[in-house]
């Protein structure tokens, strides 16, 4: 991800969260050096993007992204892929994430990766009435 294409993200986080990131916050990210990646055609089509810090051994995946009109359709588990092949080649140990515990679709996704559920942060995530709790999940990474 370059900041050249923060505008396109910003439209499919917008598009996909209700309480969606800020363009400062995603500039951030890239200006910090997090690993974030755009998943696109050779035709160069954002069609999602991915962002993860990693120090100590250890990685977050703080935003995994599909465009509304593209989910369903394996890009996430490849997206995911790219994320977690990363981290190993970092020579992270443990990649961590939170996610809704009413987001079925990203939680499918990632228990079928082979994440775990490690914790819970109460009131974690901002919701339409007050807040929702946030599911931490882990994956061990094999040498």
């Amino acid at each position: 991800m370059l900041c050249a294409d923060l505008k396109e993200v910003l439209a499919i986080e917008q598009r996909a969260y209700e309480f969606s990131w800020t363009e400062d916050i995603l500039r951030d990210c890239i200006r910090v050096g997090y690993q974030c990646w755009v998943l696109e055609t050779p035709h160069g089509f954002i069609q999602g993007y991915g962002i993860m810090s990693v120090a100590a051994e250890e990685a977050h995946i703080l935003n995994l992204c599909i465009r509304p009109e593209l989910q369903g359709r394996g890009l996430s588990q490849h997206l995911l892929r790219h994320l977690l092949e990363v981290a190993q080649q970092m020579e992270t140990q443990t990649v961590f994430l939170e996610v809704r515990p009413s987001n079925l679709r990203a939680l499918r996704l990632y228990t079928g990766a082979g994440f775990c559920e490690v914790g819970l942060r109460r009131s974690y995530y901002p919701a339409a009435k007050g807040r929702e709790d946030g599911l931490v999940l882990a994956k061990e990474l094999s040498a």
